[in-house]
């Protein structure tokens, strides 16, 4: 098979020609019909999060049809289409895990970082951790709700239920979130890089009603916030922008350093939380809620052999909606 590979990071990935991977006990075969691109990805490729698997196949929004099965395999056949989340394996034991937040197990793997990705012709997974897809999404369509759909549900939910929502950062997650949000009856407040006027264009075509730069002021105060741009210094200028009890959520697993501020900004019950991860309960969940919605994704498609170009692409801002790799 053909495979993207990061022998170190901070350089870029290898086309490399790689045996076909063998299903162990409890795992599928899949043969890869899409892999989201995930701001993660660079996180893991530029040396932002510093554990990975080396040498490594990035990759966490996979949408594959099963191959073959492992030993054990249950709920599964040759020729199902299923999605394979970040969130690839937990010890099920701790108490984190028995307590319904899976999410935040220390023995955790996630695919594309501790285990092999979907960057590659194929690719395995604990089957326990795949889903069913939904009908209806083709598969490039499919592959963002994978991560930028489950890690934006995760922070919506975690944001609570107020009326006014601003959004920092529209890419993936945020072209996702705001389809659901608006769809729940609430008001999306898109904040784009000073300047971007088609970021804050695309924000407003996907249900916005407003829509500025990152340090502009709403016209009205927010009930919440969710920070999905890696950007510590928008910590601040979200808790500016919430109201009395509000809270800013931070959707990444990676952010710059939060600058100092001022308490008044976070006194009158403001709170600031992180989103880690996901749970298979938010993959269930949300998988079932997108075609309700429905959820429409924005791709721009990339051939396998290209992912470097498709990484720049994001680091740079350049992708409308979410990137897809096609092997």
């Amino acid at each position: 098979m053909r495979a993207m590979v990061m022998e170190r990071q901070g350089g870029a990935l290898e086309l490399r020609e790689l045996p076909i991977p063998q299903p162990s006990a409890g795992e599928l075969l899949l043969k890869v019909a899409a892999c989201g691109i995930c701001r993660t990805d660079l996180h893991v490729v530029d040396g932002e999060l510093t554990e990975p698997k080396l040498p490594l196949i990035p990759g966490h929004q996979i949408v594959g049809v099963v191959e073959a099965l492992g030993e054990g395999v249950a709920g599964f056949r040759p020729g199902d289409r299923v999605g394979v989340p970040w969130l690839g394996g937990t010890c099920g034991e701790c108490d984190y895990c028995t307590s319904g937040r899976e999410n935040l197990c220390d023995r955790a793997l996630f695919t594309g970082y501790q285990k092999n990705g979907g960057f590659a012709d194929y690719c395995t997974a604990d089957s326990r951790f795949c889903f069913p897809l939904p009908a209806g999404y083709p598969d490039t369509q499919a592959a963002p709700l994978l991560c930028a759909g489950l890690i934006g549900y995760r922070s919506l939910r975690i944001a609570g239920p107020g009326k006014r929502l601003g959004i920092y950062g529209f890419g993936a997650a945020a072209h996702i979130v705001t389809q659901v949000a608006t769809w729940q009856g609430r008001e999306v407040y898109g904040f784009t890089r000073p300047g971007d006027t088609a970021g804050q264009a695309f924000a407003r075509e996907m249900g916005a009603c407003w829509a500025g730069g990152s340090f502009d002021a709403p016209p009205l105060p927010l009930d919440a916030a969710i920070i999905f741009a890696p950007a510590g210094e928008l910590v601040p200028a979200a808790l500016r922008a919430v109201g009395k009890g509000g809270i800013v959520v931070c959707g990444g697993i990676h952010m710059s350093d939060i600058p100092s501020f001022p308490y008044d900004i976070l006194w009158g019950e403001r709170s600031i939380v992180s989103v880690a991860n996901l749970t298979r309960r938010d993959g269930e969940e949300f998988l079932k809620l997108a075609p309700q919605v429905p959820v429409r994704t924005e791709v721009h498609l990339f051939p396998l052999e290209q992912a470097n170009e498709a990484l720049a692409a994001l680091r740079e801002g350049r992708i409308r909606g979410a990137g897809v790799l096609v092997p």
